[in-house]
């Protein structure tokens, strides 16, 4: 038998270690392909997919290859061609792609059968290759780690020039590849076009850089290495356009109006892809630099650093192509350049975006009014406001104007605390989430809250008209009763009156049906605040002049029987105040050393008086605050109200 024609050479240990599963992805795999036409000098490269077939056909029309050039080149596994002296084509003198070959392994990642057709120089090439066989080859040990693959008889093989790929038994759906394959090729290859004597055709149809398909949707780009003009050429008329120079890198980054707009088809577009010798050798950029802070959910870019790439450096590209070593110098110094380039153009979005949402957020006469009265330092920090809620588009004018209204409600809480700082830092989305929150629950208490402080202010007047008028002690007491909050504001806010009440008036009934008021003498009013402890109120008609031997007497009374009411209740250590409300001072504090001493004789027993003078005063002063407070939120709430309405 005579000696097979040809051979493939394999490094078992090299072909372990890559393995041939090397690629994630369709269009990775043909972008291989690709790159293989251009090192062959081809000028157009056709790719035929055929579905219902399950066959994807690669021809190009570069220089071919003979029988001796496939065993050579194609067929010899972790050839580095560069190292042979071919680090440039032939015939249009292009930077090869290739490095370090083992990319015609990535062809098995999607197919278990391979057929390669050439031609060079009248001499027709052809054969099939197996990874079935392949694997059978690498686990048997006695086949030396080489592998033939089958040849085409003579009459099979029909290419005239060039070399034609047949991929079938493929691994991989390929209804998806037929629609993704344009976009996807065309954004991993910036040597497409007649400037490139290159062309790629899918199913017929040209593949060009429209076929990137993002560059309509771009609103603000910048541009480095003099590619504003193209950019200008690709963009939408009013995308903002800003050149800027740059030493390791040429391409641009641009940033688009809704972070949605990245998306395609569950692929993501919010990327800078690296690019060097006219090919992707980064997927993503960002992904070794966390500089970007939240607008880099807008960023796409495209950049290009062929330094990355050259002959008598070390490859810093990892096996599969698809990232750079990030430990590798030159990335180390491209990825600076990076950050501070990303540091300028979030300053720059930020302004424009706080421009857009300025002019958009003053459109409503409400927000402008509101604006307008805003102290200097103030509209800075409001406009970046607007900024925020204008990362959150909406094309519904009542939505949009929703969305400020959330916005300035968060401003004025925020101003109120003296924490405007805080707003730098949220972003629109938390903004919002922030002001809907507060605003629902302002709008539900905005109006309860006005009835609230007017009623108590009424109840406080009532009492001040019952102590001139001398009203009798149970007048004052029903009055109490009612109103206990009057003792003390401390012991329950406005806000929470009703409950606070309703439990009140529930211990004075379970005190009456359990005890009878026979067992408390005259104990007016018990209670028991959120720490567990118990108040006795003593009421004294106003004209009545106490002293306070006769006050220790009566409410030493009161603190057993509650004490013994709390025992049986089985309340271990009860803590018992009391507070004796009189109408004057009691008649042995009008020296200042006896009434030091009476005062510290009664906190002993945990015992306080206070005047109805005193009380009335005290209530007004802190219902005088929640009224202020009040006339605030009122101005807040006419505010969102008129935001909403003049939409």
């Amino acid at each position: 038998m005579s000696d097979p024609l040809y051979s493939m050479t394999i490094d078992l240990n090299v072909l372990n270690h890559l393995g041939i599963n090397l690629y994630s992805n369709n269009p990775a795999v043909l972008a291989e392909a690709v790159a293989n036409a251009w090192d062959a000098d081809a000028k157009h490269v056709e790719i035929d997919i055929d579905p219902s077939k399950g066959r994807i056909l690669i021809v190009d029309d570069g220089h071919g290859m003979t029988a001796k050039d496939i065993n050579a080149k194609f067929l010899r596994v972790g050839r580095r061609r560069r190292e042979d002296g071919e680090s440039s084509t032939p015939r249009f003198a292009r930077p090869v792609m290739g490095r370090k070959g083992i990319g015609k392994l990535s062809l098995f990642s999607i197919a278990d059968t391979i057929e390669v057709q050439s031609s060079k120089d009248g001499q027709q090439s052809g054969f099939t290759m197996s990874l079935k066989k392949i694997k059978q080859v690498i686990d048997d040990e006695t086949s030396g780690g080489i592998y033939h693959p089958r040849p085409l008889p003579e009459d099979q093989v029909t290419v005239e020039s060039g070399t034609r790929i047949t991929l079938s038994q493929m691994r991989r759906n390929l209804s998806r590849t037929t629609t993704n394959l344009r976009r996807r090729l065309a954004r991993r290859f910036s040597i497409i076009g007649s400037q490139h004597h290159f062309s790629i055709t899918i199913n017929g149809k040209p593949v060009g850089i429209e076929d990137r398909d993002y560059y309509s949707m771009l609103q603000f780009v910048w541009c480095y290495g003099g590619r504003g003009e193209e950019a200008s050429k690709l963009c939408s008329s009013d995308c903002h356009i800003e050149s800027r120079d740059a030493r390791n890198f040429r391409g641009w980054i641009g940033t688009v109006e809704k972070p949605s707009q990245l998306t395609d088809g569950g692929a993501s577009l919010n990327n800078i892809v690296l690019m060097a010798r006219g090919k992707l050798i980064q997927e993503d950029v960002l992904e070794f630099t966390t500089e970007a802070g939240f607008f880099s959910k807008y960023i796409i870019g495209e950049l290009e650093a062929d330094q990355l790439d050259v002959d008598n450096a070390e490859d810093i590209a990892t096996t599969n192509r698809q990232a750079v070593v990030e430990e590798d110098p030159r990335v180390q110094e491209l990825r600076r350049e990076v950050v501070r380039e990303l540091a300028h153009i979030r300053s720059a979005w930020t302004e424009q975006r706080n421009k857009a949402g300025r002019k958009v957020a003053l459109e409503n006469p409400a927000i402008k009014a509101w604006f307008d009265e805003l102290g200097k330092d103030e509209k800075r920090r409001a406009e970046r406001v607007f900024g925020k809620i204008n990362e959150i588009t909406t094309d519904d004018p009542e939505q949009r104007a929703l969305l400020f209204r959330y916005g300035v409600f968060a401003f004025e809480h925020m101003k109120a605390k003296r924490n405007l700082d805080a707003l730098e830092k949220a972003s629109g989305e938390v903004l919002v989430k922030f002001g809907k929150a507060f605003t629902d629950q302002d709008d539900l208490e905005a109006s309860l809250y006005h009835q609230i402080v007017k009623s108590r202010l009424l109840v406080i007047k009532a009492l001040r008209r019952h102590v001139e008028d001398n009203a009798l002690e149970r007048v004052i007491q029903r009055h109490l009763f009612d109103h206990l909050w009057l003792l003390d504001p401390s012991w329950e806010r406005a806000t929470g009156s009703e409950y606070m009440e309703r439990k009140v008036s529930t211990e004075f009934k379970k005190v009456d049906r359990t005890f009878g008021a026979r067992d408390l003498g005259r104990v007016d009013i018990k209670y028991r605040t959120a720490a567990g402890t118990h108040v006795i109120v003593e009421l004294k008609r106003a004209s009545v002049l106490t002293d306070t031997a006769d006050l220790l007497k009566q409410v030493d009374k009161y603190r057993v029987a509650l004490r013994r009411l709390l025992l049986n209740a089985g309340s271990e250590h009860p803590q018992i105040d009391t507070v004796c409300v009189v109408g004057s001072d009691l008649s042995d504090w009008e020296e200042p050393r006896a009434k030091r001493e009476s005062v510290e004789a009664l906190a002993r027993k945990n015992i306080r008086v206070v005047t109805y003078s005193q009380l009335i005063t005290k209530a007004e002063a802190a219902y005088g605050e929640f009224l202020e407070e009040n006339k605030k939120a009122g101005r807040i709430v006419r505010l969102l109200s008129a935001i909403t309405s003049d939409a």
